[in-house]
């Protein structure tokens, strides 16, 4: 659930710390699911044997399932502006994939606004910093800035 929050109040959310989320499991059968959909089938991902072998020792998820996961890990926590008929991903400014998640892995998110600025009236574009913790990592898996537009009536 979205954080409702009046349309006035948005500009003074610039540098709120939002999250974390609950911690999600990334487990071998997400990861494969993950493989079949993009047809990213690289041995590191979805073979236990071979990815035994390199330096991470099992496998790992692909950079960007962990990056699609944010819409969910953030759900709970993101601002919408009261009046929001409709909320749109408009996309990321830069990523940055610092640290490998190995299966069996979890991971969660938290978020810092940036930026809110009214695109047009009626149109609310916010940035938020979002970085993915990984459980017992001292850096995070990656590190993302998040675009998310809310039309308001």
């Amino acid at each position: 659930m979205t954080t409702a929050v009046p349309i006035a109040d948005l500009p003074g959310m610039v540098g709120r710390d939002l999250g974390p989320s609950d911690w999600l499991e990334i487990d071998q059968g997400r990861i494969d699911r993950f493989a079949e959909v993009t047809f990213d089938h690289q041995f590191i991902h979805v073979d236990p044997e071979l990815a035994a072998q390199t330096p991470f020792g099992t496998t790992i998820a692909h950079g960007f399932l962990t990056l699609s996961l944010i819409t969910r890990m953030c759900a709970a926590f993101m601002l919408m502006p009261e009046g929001t008929v409709m909320g749109i991903n408009y996309g990321l400014d830069k990523v940055r994939f610092l640290t490998p998640v190995k299966v069996g892995s979890r991971v969660r998110a938290r978020a810092t606004v940036r930026d809110v600025t009214e695109r047009s009236p009626g149109q609310w574009l916010v940035k938020y910093e979002v970085v993915v913790e990984i459980e017992g990592e001292a850096k995070p898996a990656l590190v993302a800035e998040w675009l998310g537009v809310s039309v308001v009536q």
